[in-house]
Order: C-alpha cells, then sequence, then structure tokens
C-alpha cells in the first residue's frame, strides 16, 4: 500500500507549484487509498429525490455515447445537452425524446450551463482544445466533470486542471474507460504481482484505418453554427468543413492525432502498468507518406519514452492504414517481463504468455467497461471522494502528457530531455515554447485557478 509520502512525491512530479503539498490519490496502481477531502457537500445538493443531474456537452460524436451512459445509471439523468451547432443539437433532442420519451433542455451558449443551478455534473465530449478550459470552468461552477480524452490538449493545462479539482473538491473522472474494465484491472494487478516477472516495457498501439480527407477549401459558415464557441481558444480561422465536425482531430490548433485520440487510452494503461510518470527522454520520428491532404499531424508516428532511473522504457506506434496485428492487438498493449508478456486488446481483454515456449497464462475478457467507468464516476460524486475514482484527474494530465511529449519531439525533430519534476525541457527553449498555447480572448486559460 503506497504511503502518504509517496503519494505526496507523485503528485510533485505531476504538478509544480502550491499544489504539491496536496495529497493526491494514487493513479498509477489499481487501489487507491483514502485521501482527506476538502468540505463535504451534502447529498441534497443533487436535487430532487438524490438523482444527479448532468449536461452533456458536444453531442456529435462521442457525446451520444455519454448521453446513453448517463440515461442506463440508476438515480442519473440527462437534463441538458450543449453544442454550438444548433441543428445539431435540435436534431439530438428529438432523437432523445424518441428514444427516451421524455425532453431534454438544448442551450448552444455553455455558460448557460454552468449558470443553471440545477445542473449538478457535466459530461465533455468536445474537441479537445475545449477540454481543459471548460473542464477548470466546470469546477469554478462547483459541477463535477466526465472529461473525454485528452483531458488536455497541451501539458501546462493538466496543472491547472488539478489544481481546479481540489480548489473546488470536483470529482473529475477521465475518460479512459479501461480504467474500470474488469479485465484490465485484473491484468494490471497480475502485472504488480509478477506474472509475467520484472516488468521492462511497454508498447503501445494505435492501428486505425484513416483514410485521405482531402482538401475541402474553404467556405461559408453553415446556418445555426456558433463558429466562434465552436474555434474558442483556439484562432478563428475561415471556416472548413475540414474541421468540423470530426476532421478537427488532424489538426494541430485543435486536435493531437491518433496519439492524442485513440491514443491516450494506450498512454494511459503503458503508465499503470510500468507504474510510472512522466519519462526523462523522448524520441518520436513519423510523417505523412500515403496521403496529400490537408492533415496536419502525421499518419505514422512511432515514439520512444525513456526513464533511465527506473530501468523502464515505453514504445509507441501509431499506423494508419493496412497492417498487420500484433498477437491480435491492434489497439492495445503489450508488457515485457523477464517471464513472459502480457498482451492487452482494446479495452476489456488480457492475455499473458509465458517463458521461451509462450505457453499461454491467465487470461480474461470481460465487456461492460464503459458503463462501469460512468458508474464509478457517480459514485464518487455521491461520497464526494477522490479515492473511489478510477480515472482521477491526475491521470488524466499525465496520460495525456505522455502523448503531448511525443508530439513534441516529432514536432521539433529531435529527442527531448525533460525534466518531469518541474515539467520542463532541459536546455530547450523551443520545446517549453510548445508547452503551452496561445488563448484567444475571451477564451483564456485562467493563471489564477
Amino acid at each position: 500500500m503506497e504511503t502518504t509520502s509517496s503519494r505526496r512525491k507523485f503528485l510533485a512530479t505531476a504538478v509544480t507549484g502550491t499544489m504539491a503539498t496536496i495529497v493526491a490519490p494514487s493513479v498509477l496502481r489499481s487501489e487507491t487509498p483514502a485521501i482527506t477531502q476538502p468540505t463535504v457537500i451534502p447529498a441534497s445538493a443533487f436535487g430532487a429525490n438524490d438523482r444527479i443531474r448532468v449536461a452533456v456537452l458536444g453531442v456529435n460524436g462521442r457525446g451520444q455515447n455519454h448521453i446513453e451512459e448517463v440515461m442506463k445509471q440508476e438515480n442519473a439523468t440527462v437534463a441538458a445537452i450543449c453544442d454550438p451547432d444548433l441543428p445539431l443539437l435540435q436534431k439530438r433532442a428529438k432523437e432523445f425524446e424518441d428514444k427516451y420519451k421524455q425532453k431534454v433542455a438544448i442551450e448552444q451558449d455553455f455558460h448557460k450551463i454552468f449558470d443553471n443551478k440545477d445542473i449538478d455534473a457535466i459530461t465533455l465530449a468536445t474537441p479537445n482544445h475545449w477540454h481543459a478550459l471548460l473542464t477548470i470552468w466546470a469546477c469554478q461552477a462547483r459541477k463535477d466533470v466526465y472529461v473525454e480524452k485528452p483531458a488536455t490538449h497541451n501539458i501546462h493545462e493538466g496543472g491547472k486542471l488539478i489544481e481546479a479539482a481540489y480548489k473546488y473538491n470536483r470529482i473529475v473522472q477521465h475518460g479512459v474507460q479501461l480504467r474500470s474494465s474488469t479485465a484490465i484491472r485484473e491484468g494490471v494487478k497480475l502485472l504488480n504481482d509478477g506474472i509475467i516477472g520484472k516488468v521492462y516495457m511497454a508498447r503501445g498501439l494505435v492501428y486505425r484505418w484513416r483514410p485521405d480527407i482531402g482538401n475541402q477549401g474553404i467556405s461559408k459558415i453553415p446556418e445555426g453554427l456558433n463558429y466562434d464557441l465552436w474555434c474558442g481558444p483556439a484562432p478563428m480561422v475561415p471556416f472548413t468543413r475540414n474541421l468540423v465536425h470530426y476532421n478537427w482531430h488532424w489538426h494541430w490548433n485543435y486536435g493531437n492525432g491518433d496519439v492524442g485520440n485513440q491514443g491516450i487510452h494506450e498512454t494511459d494503461l503503458c503508465m499503470w502498468g510500468l507504474n510510472v510518470g512522466l519519462p526523462e527522454r523522448i524520441t518520436s520520428m513519423g510523417g505523412k507518406f500515403l496521403w496529400d491532404d490537408c492533415k496536419e499531424v502525421p499518419e505514422i508516428l512511432t515514439s520512444i519514452y525513456h526513464y533511465p532511473k527506473e530501468k523502464k522504457i515505453i514504445q509507441f506506434e501509431v499506423r494508419n492504414w493496412c497492417t498487420n496485428l500484433e498477437d491480435g492487438a491492434g489497439v492495445g498493449n503489450i508488457f515485457y517481463g523477464d517471464k513472459g508478456y502480457m498482451v492487452i486488446k482494446n479495452y476489456d481483454t488480457y492475455e499473458t504468455y509465458l517463458g521461451e515456449k509462450r505457453e499461454k497464462g491467465p487470461s480474461n475478457k470481460t465487456p461492460g467497461e464503459l458503463t462501469l467507468h460512468f458508474k464509478n464516476w457517480l459514485d464518487a460524486i455521491r461520497a464526494r471522494d477522490m479515492s473511489l475514482q478510477h480515472g482521477p484527474v491526475e491521470s488524466g494530465h499525465l496520460s495525456s502528457a505522455l502523448a503531448h511529449l511525443g508530439n513534441i519531439s516529432y514536432r521539433l525533430g529531435r529527442q527531448l530531455n525533460f525534466d518531469p519534476v518541474a515539467e520542463r525541457f532541459i536546455g530547450d527553449e523551443d520545446a517549453n515554447n510548445m508547452l503551452t498555447r496561445d488563448y484567444r480572448s475571451p477564451y483564456v486559460l485562467p493563471d489564477k485557478i
């Protein structure tokens, strides 16, 4: 069991400044010790019959899953949906009424969601560039948050995210549902118990079918879309279908490529299974080899994260087209030890192979992890207890930061040396300038949380 002093040391690695003195839950182990909490909010704050009223922000893609998962939960309901795209909102509201036989409020402007005292919590499925800022503002409005991966768009945002969660006593759950998977939690425990011996390397795999998206050029802003709100902290560029609604993932101002998209599940698991924080050396290389389209991010990316003191290493690979699987895994992780290796597939399966002959060891496949992850979030909200969380705010910062480090190395084209305590690059101001971004007013990340 982790000691209080070791948890303090961990948070000092995760965030600098006064926040480093706060005792935080472990994010690298499957079991989390109890922590001292600020003032407890009474359950009556959740409204009639203790039902938690949730607003879903961003409903084009992943937000639809959020709606479904909240509506599955006992004593919780989706009370409002919010998106800058009014026609899309109206479509989702009709779908909601048809499916659940009840109406749901719609809002284009998230400010009205934050001002609504009847909303207890929000889920965020917006583009990446909005995740941290909306989470912080929601915490300031005393609302708990489920934020999709990645929790941040850049490394600096992670420390602010942690600060906001603790200052306002908010339950901020990172949307990496494999943390709630029965099978994966069992697998990580087996890693810790030595099933494959001394674990020295993790390999993250993201093999997704990503086609040529072309270049649709500039066009008129669609009627009903609040494009200013959609852009938010990012630059206001002429409208293009290259961005709205999905392909923003492949542009640096809004997304983080596939290592910062699907890959966050795997960066999170690499760190969890190896029991490490941020690395000291980062090397990343890749590029666009197939499509002459408008994507800015690499199609192929290989990143190495080195932990010389711990004698551990993470290899991470993004591929975008025809490829082989690795022991059946196309999206997942492989852990290597001196007695064997463990393959984790998707979010619900692990397999072990032991010894030189790769004899099959323990395995498990148990689906349903997303529903469990939402339940875990709501349980922690009711208890006002961060230690119950499977995907706490610290894990959101670290798993996202690992992806950001790889992207910075790729974009600068060189190996980087990093101080994981100060969260600064060593002797490289170009890299340090990429720890944050320029925020477009009034959508500015606050210095004072």
